[in-house]
């Protein structure tokens, strides 16, 4: 079985043979971001894919935030190669919810928590942590909490 982070070590050895450039540094990066996690602790360890999965998302966020710090900044190409850097790791993360998908998501934990006497505005954590687990990384933490807002509010 392969895991996700010796794709991410294979798919590397393939962008450096190829010599992309952008492919290479990127995962680069990221391999290192892994490793920093498995040695930071007591005892070194192996991640599983789903820790793996968290440190690549948080890479991706930090590509789109520094692509929009870069916007703003008028660095047009800084900002183009962090967002081209964000797309090479996104194919590594599983594919977001739509709206769509997100909602009825939503909608079924709100049921589920009003099930057990928790509903309206203060249902907010109780939806929040049925929801999660559900969402794992298909939608970030605010687009979750707001489409719970939405709804509790609704």
């Amino acid at each position: 079985m392969t895991t996700l982070k010796s794709k991410l070590q294979d798919d590397l050895t393939v962008a450096i043979k190829a010599r992309d450039e952008l492919r290479s540094s990127t995962l680069r990066l990221t391999l290192t971001a892994i490793n920093k996690e498995e040695v930071a602790g007591k005892a070194a360890r192996e991640l599983s894919d789903a820790e793996v999965e968290k440190i690549i998302a948080r890479e991706a966020k930090k590509r789109r935030e520094a692509a929009e710090a870069f916007d703003k900044g008028g660095r047009g190409e800084s900002a183009e190669r962090e967002r081209a850097e964000g797309e090479v790791l996104a194919g590594y993360l599983p594919k977001p919810l739509s709206d769509e998908e997100l909602e009825i998501l939503v909608a079924a934990a709100v049921a589920e928590a009003a099930g057990s006497g928790a509903e309206g505005p203060k249902a907010m954590g109780a939806v929040m942590k049925i929801v999660n687990p559900k969402v794992a990384g298909r939608a970030e933490g605010g687009r979750v909490a707001a489409a719970v807002k939405k709804l509790l509010a609704g």
